[in-house]
């Protein structure tokens, strides 16, 4: 059986700068996967390139068996891959409502069509509705996006994320910025809307990787080095010297 998603010997340069060196990664349907590593180990030109967003160099990418790499954003995402960023791209001047619905229209079969009215569109307002339910920002409903605090805001990121159907979740940095309590709730928030697909998600916070991931991948100058179990991962002595002691000590001091 393929993986869902899987990349093979990938590479990225930019211009002389190799900065993705033959990263290989499987990852099976349904898995939580965290990708770590130090700053400049290459993760968001990774996510980059699963995405869309670059093409690489060189190596295969593939999304359910199919090629995937070199191939557009939107086409990607139409195969049923879709990701978040680390700084929220939302429409401000819509309603929560609104942004959410935006996202849900194509996947359940409409098209531009001046004749049409959103509000009667029951099966995407009705998605809609599961969604903001799901998020829990079904009392938001109503509110610009542009009023939301950061906490509301990223989970309104992660509603669109999942609001067209994709069985393949990319999140970067979904925590990034957020208070003990706000991580906390956000964890079970990504749990809770993930059921039943394969997410793939770059986090610093080792409290958030560990309590979210089935398996981490550690990323060290462009090359995966380990891909195992928290338990396995935490250790393995490789990821030790690389990368994983120094930020647990930096976060337990800082606790």
């Amino acid at each position: 059986m393929s993986a869902a998603l899987e990349l093979r010997e990938v590479r990225k340069s930019f211009g002389k700068s190799e900065i993705i060196r033959g990263a290989n990664l499987a990852v099976q349907a349904g898995e939580r996967v965290a990708i770590i590593g130090p700053n400049g180990a290459g993760k968001s030109t990774l996510f980059n390139l699963i995405s869309g967003r670059f093409a690489p160099t060189s190596g295969e990418i593939h999304l359910h068996g199919a090629r995937i790499d070199g191939r557009k954003p939107y086409e990607i995402n139409r195969q049923g891959l879709s990701r978040s960023f680390q700084v929220s791209n939302l429409f401000t001047r819509l309603s929560v409502f609104e942004n959410i619905r935006c996202a849900v229209l194509w996947s359940l079969g409409h098209r531009y069509a001046f004749w049409k009215f959103l509000a009667d569109l029951d099966d995407a307002n009705d998605r809609t509705e599961q969604i903001l339910d799901m998020i829990k920002l079904d009392k938001r409903r109503d509110v610009l996006a542009m009023n939301l605090t950061y906490a509301e805001a990223r989970a309104l990121e992660i509603g669109i994320t999942i609001a067209g159907g994709s069985s393949v979740i990319l999140l970067d940095e979904p925590t990034a910025g957020m208070s003990k309590s706000e991580t906390k709730r956000f964890i079970q928030l990504i749990r809770d809307v993930t059921v039943g697909k394969t997410l793939l998600t770059v986090e610093h916070d080792m409290g958030v990787v560990f309590g979210l991931a089935d398996k981490i991948a550690v990323l060290v100058y462009g090359e995966v080095i380990a891909f195992d179990t928290p338990d396995a991962v935490r250790a393995n002595a490789r990821v030790q010297e690389a990368y994983l002691g120094s930020v647990l000590a930096e976060q337990q001091a800082a606790a």
